[in-house]
């Protein structure tokens, strides 16, 4: 089968590879799209648990080609997705019910073998059926995972008023949330003016152009137009210079949320007077487990919007370009590789 096939970071290819052999518990998915996410820079330049020799993808979507002897719920040609998390179960936090923080953490696409190939193989319990969803909708679920697991961190009380920065594709799935869990005033800040009218689209109650050479340009429009400031400040760009001016958004006893993922060696300062003085919540939101089930429900039941957010596709030979474009193209909110 052709795979994009790491050897060490920023060095890849597209080659043929052995199919994978399947065990009794799990299924062969043949893949038909895959997300790109900012995650995969990362994974590009040996971060975010990067372990090579690497097939990347986690954001992948197919059909059963096969199911192990001891797999009843799946049969060849059902259409389904896939959650990339594999927990160990037994190790100390794992044992404590917390099994996002898993000591042996494995994951489809990150340290283990991804969907950016023809085939994947996929432990039973991790599959999901998509149904009446479409491979477009299918790549989506697992951005929008990640999206209810920040929801679940955030903890949004109805009538909060919520700054998020960012306008990328899980940004603007947490946006969505946001506004269905109560927010009673949402407000996007982001550079990009095509990307700003989509989250107005989405639900967005108000837009802020972010200028990325004059930052004192969107903080004095921020102050003047919400003088006390948000109850949640929320960073989904992973840009620090982003990142160090979230406190000056947020109202006493406001929650700021690291959603965004930031290089491993960025380093920001906050004032820890205003921490105190204020009593500021710092909060992350780091990918999901368990989560899967209920993004496909907000995506089924029209909570989650997808369609207006795949708006660049590459075939697999061409991982490289959709790496590009992710990483320093413009214009774009989702990418997908077509395996099909």
């Amino acid at each position: 089968m052709k795979a994009v096939y790491y050897t060490q970071a920023e060095r890849f290819s597209v080659r043929e590879i052995d199919l994978p052999e399947i065990k009794e518990h799990q299924i062969l998915l043949k893949v038909k799209a895959c997300g790109v996410c900012r995650t995969d820079v990362h994974l590009h330049h040996g971060e975010f648990m990067a372990k090579y020799p690497l097939i990347p993808g986690h954001e992948f979507v197919g059909e059963v080609a096969a199911v192990g002897k001891g797999v009843t719920e799946f049969a060849v040609g059902d259409r389904v997705c896939a959650d990339n998390t594999e927990l160990c179960g037994y190790c100390y936090y794992c044992r404590r019910n917390q099994p996002l923080y898993c000591e042996n953490f494995y994951s489809l696409g990150v340290n283990g073998p991804g969907g950016f190939a023809e085939y994947v193989a996929v432990n039973r319990d991790k599959v999901f059926p998509l149904n009446e969803l479409s491979y477009d909708q299918g790549v989506m679920v697992e951005p929008t995972a990640c999206a209810v697991h920040g929801l679940d961190v955030i903890g949004v009380r109805p009538g909060d008023e919520v700054l998020m920065f960012g306008t990328g594709p899980t940004g603007l799935i947490l946006a969505q949330l946001l506004k269905h869990a109560g927010a009673a005033k949402l407000v996007v800040a982001a550079s990009d003016e095509r990307k700003l009218e989509v989250a107005r689209e989405l639900g967005a109650d108000e837009a802020v152009k972010l200028d990325r050479q004059d930052y004192s340009v969107h903080e004095r429009e921020l102050r003047e137009r919400f003088t006390r400031g948000f109850d949640i400040v929320i960073d989904a760009t992973g840009a620090k210079e982003v990142i160090g001016h979230m406190t000056k958004f947020a109202k006493k006893g406001a929650k700021i949320v690291i959603y965004g993922v930031a290089s491993h060696d960025d380093e920001v300062s906050f004032s820890p007077y205003e921490v105190f003085q204020k009593e500021l919540k710092i909060i992350g939101s780091f990918a999901q487990t368990h989560c899967f089930d209920r993004a496909i429900a907000y995506i089924r039941g029209g909570v989650v919007r997808t369609e207006p957010l795949v708006t660049h596709r590459f075939p697999l030979e061409e991982f490289g370009k959709a790496m590009e474009q992710v990483e320093s193209g413009r214009g774009h909110i989702k990418v997908v590789v077509d395996v099909r």
